[in-house]
């Protein structure tokens, strides 16, 4: 695949099968996330497969973590809230947990840490593309959330990038009209 074709027809596709996906593929896109450019070549991110009953242990984190913020006693509804937040794991055979593990030399800036780690995921996300697979990166509070660190065992200085859920999709993704370039682009000579 063309890399402009595959930057321009690349999509979220958060509907995927639930088809187990080829070890080779895996590593393709796993290796694909070392080939981001990073300042220091520091290696900042750190990948965890998430597959079988893997899933089923992150969903119980992530039911465990939304608990924190809810009142005791658990209403009916918060309890279907946290059900239903243990099975977001399953909407794929496979998770990539990304994290971020910041170098400490004297050189390093934490925000370009960060910025390698997403070049990393928007290459896995042209590699499943590219692939035929489906992907989405998903985000979100409880990404960020401290007990997030705990359970992929990051460091105090660590931090969660997001969760890439893939496989092969289920739906045909529409195409999208982007903004023209022209309108976020300055020429200054």
């Amino acid at each position: 695949m063309d890399i402009f074709d595959a930057i321009k027809t690349r999509r979220s596709i958060g509907k995927v099968k639930d088809e187990p996906v080829p070890k080779d593929d895996l590593e393709k896109i796993l290796e694909a996330a070392t080939y981001a450019p990073n300042h220091h070549r520091t290696n900042p991110w750190r990948l965890f497969v998430l597959t079988g009953e893997g899933r089923n242990r992150f969903g119980e984190h992530l039911a465990s973590v939304s608990k924190l913020s809810m009142k005791e006693p658990l209403s009916e509804e918060d309890i279907q809230k946290l059900e239903k937040t243990k099975k977001k794991p399953l909407r794929a055979p496979v998770i990539i947990a990304v994290g971020v593990e910041p170098d400490d030399g004297l050189k390093i800036i934490r925000e370009e840490e960060v910025a390698a780690v997403s070049a990393a995921i928007q290459n896995m996300l042209l590699a499943a593309h590219a692939l035929g697979l489906g992907a989405v990166w998903r985000t979100g509070a409880i990404c960020y959330h401290e007990k997030m660190k705990d359970f992929f065992q990051l460091s105090a200085k660590g931090e969660m990038a997001g969760f890439i859920y893939l496989g092969y999709p289920e739906i045909n993704p529409t195409d999208l009209k982007k903004q023209h370039f022209n309108e976020v682009t300055q020429w200054i000579n």
